[in-house]
């Protein structure tokens, strides 16, 4: 019998009306919401550090208050990572509000205590990504809610699946069919329509209703939205949203690796697509540990540059800054857009910008003397200067790594509704994670006419962060644009259209079911999304800089019609 599960929250401070949304909208069993990233838990132990009754995701909380009792009231169970640093005191939040509703809680993940013992530092957080198992027993105890802690994003969406089922851990062909369809609906509207290359094709982007995924017993899923709900469900966002974060075919998780190479995706119906085929082998021995620290103190400016001379004025005063700073800061970097057009109709369009962005151990260094010394720059420096905003006082930042131990050394500990703690065994049935060969790539296409148009013209990307490395996957809709691009988009092509990758690391995998090619491009984000080293530090419009670049595409396969 299917299970209907939905999605409320993509991320910490998501639409907050959306889990009265998902209640009122239609018909569900579960709804679930992820609350972490890696950012997340940087932001959450902060807020530990300051208050250690904190340490939880405070909206969740607010959206509890507003609609347990209506979930209750429908017989739809929630489960939620929302628990953070904190599951036990997000717990005991919830019991306050007076409800009645079962609660339970996983944890074990947080092996900040046993850092040093483990080898993994000296870090702000350390936490392990548990599995799906501890939801399990919460589930089959009763639980009207489970909050956990850093559990994986999939499996607050395995769990509820499982429990339904009764799978097995061996289960691991239907267990990875859930982690894929969990995959497709954590992240909420990214799978109906939220940050879709073909945007403009959808009919009403108004607010996209969050996703929701139909399981069966073998763990193929139909992923749709309430009806009545704006955005889209199609095989397009659908595999947007299976080619992000990730890297090769394999995908790792907990509970089981998923064959992200051996899903087939197909339009079954008006906002249903069917996910399918998705084959699974045993679990990493190992399990991933989220790791933050305080990376140094920030801080920035950016001044605007007008009209003529602009190269020759933002060396004048970056040579005059540099020159007046008592200390130089560690890391000192310089960045000229270059936005600006000849005899341009408006001032705006006249203008380039330079940022100044620094960095040091000591806060000192990057705040009131930095600050005092941008200001002076007014009335001293080249004609028309001025600043987007007065320079701040600067802040710290975070630094990301992921750690690896063994699966024996993470506690994953369920604490049921009635408060009996139950200790759940970690998988006995472990497979090394190893790349796949590469597959065969269909026959090279007959030297043909092209045209040189931007890459986007008939391919699709989707792009996000990984620590310090960056994903984008490129997929087009017919297997002729597949035989182009999979010949076509190199490694050696993307260092081309991207330049900034030229010196980096890049990986690809191709994935001929899904007709696309995935990129890993390793340190294009430094030290990861909280130290900002970027313009853009997640890496979202990676992909839509490249389908913006231009390339040779066979004048055959310029679309010109409606996209579906």
């Amino acid at each position: 019998m299917t299970v209907r599960i939905g999605n409320c929250s993509g991320f910490y401070g998501d639409r907050l009306s959306a889990m009265r949304e998902m209640l009122e909208g239609g018909e569900l069993d579960y709804l679930t919401g992820d609350y972490l990233a890696e950012l997340t838990m940087l932001i959450l132990g902060r807020d530990r550090a300051k208050d250690q009754s904190r340490g939880y995701a405070k909206t969740f909380l607010r959206q509890a208050e507003d609609c347990l009792g209506l979930a209750l009231d429908k017989g739809v169970k929630i489960v939620s990572n929302a628990g953070g640093l904190n599951p036990s005191g997000l717990v005991e939040a919830l019991d306050k509000l007076g409800t009645g509703a079962e609660i339970a809680y996983v944890h074990g993940d947080d092996l900040l205590p046993r850092a040093q013992e483990l080898g993994l530092g000296s870090p702000l957080t350390a936490n392990a990504y548990l599995g799906a198992w501890g939801i399990v027993e919460a589930l089959n105890a009763g639980a009207d809610v489970v909050v956990t802690g850093r559990v994986t994003d999939a499996s607050v969406i395995v769990g509820p699946a499982a429990a339904h089922f009764g799978w097995s851990r061996t289960d691991y062909d239907a267990l990875a069919g859930a982690v894929v369809a969990g995959h497709i609906i954590e992240c909420g509207t990214q799978a109906t329509g939220g940050n879709y290359s073909f945007f403009t094709e959808i009919a009403d982007m108004s607010r996209p209703g969050f996703p929701i995924a139909e399981i069966e017993a073998d763990g193929s899923s139909v992923i749709t939205k309430h009806e009545g709900t704006s955005g889209a469900v199609s095989v397009g966002t659908v595999t947007a949203q299976l080619l992000y974060e990730i890297t090769g075919g394999r995908y790792a998780n907990p509970d089981a690796t998923a064959r992200i190479d051996t899903a087939s995706v197909s339009q079954v119906g008006a906002d249903r697509v069917l996910v399918s085929g998705v084959k699974g082998e045993a679990p990493p021995p190992t399990a991933k540990v989220s790791l933050n620290a305080l990376g140094g103190f920030r801080n920035e400016f950016t001044l605007i540059l007008t009209g003529l001379d602009i190269e020759a004025k933002a060396a004048l005063a970056q040579q005059q800054f540099e020159s007046w700073l008592p200390s130089r800061p560690t890391e000192l970097d310089w960045t000229l857009v270059r936005t600006d057009k000849p005899d341009a109709e408006t001032e705006e369009t006249a203008s380039a910008l330079l940022r100044c962005v620094v960095r040091d151990s000591d806060p000192n260094v990057v705040e009131r003397q930095f600050s005092s010394v941008a200001v002076e720059l007014a009335l001293a420096s080249y004609p028309g200067l001025s600043v987007t905003a007065p320079p701040g006082n600067g802040a710290p930042y975070g630094v990301f790594t992921a750690g690896y131990v063994p699966i024996g050394e993470v506690p994953h500990v369920v604490v049921l509704p009635d408060g009996t703690q139950r200790g759940i065994e970690p998988a006995t049935e472990t497979l090394e994670l190893e790349p796949l060969t590469e597959p065969d790539l269909p026959p090279v296409r007959e030297t043909e006419p092209t045209i040189r148009v931007p890459l986007g013209t008939i391919a699709a990307a989707r792009s996000g962060d990984k620590g310090g490395n960056a994903n984008v996957g490129v997929w087009v809709r017919t297997d002729d644009e597949f035989a182009w691009l999979a010949h076509a988009l190199t490694v050696e092509q993307v260092a081309l259209m991207l330049p900034e990758t030229a010196d980096l690391v890049v990986t690809r995998h191709v994935l001929p079911k899904l007709r696309a090619v995935n990129f890993v491009i390793e340190g294009i984000l430094g030290e990861g999304v909280a130290s900002q080293a970027r313009f853009d530090p997640q890496a979202k419009g990676l992909g839509e800089w490249l389908r913006s670049r231009h390339i040779d595409i066979p004048e055959t396969l310029v679309f010109t019609g409606t996209l579906s």
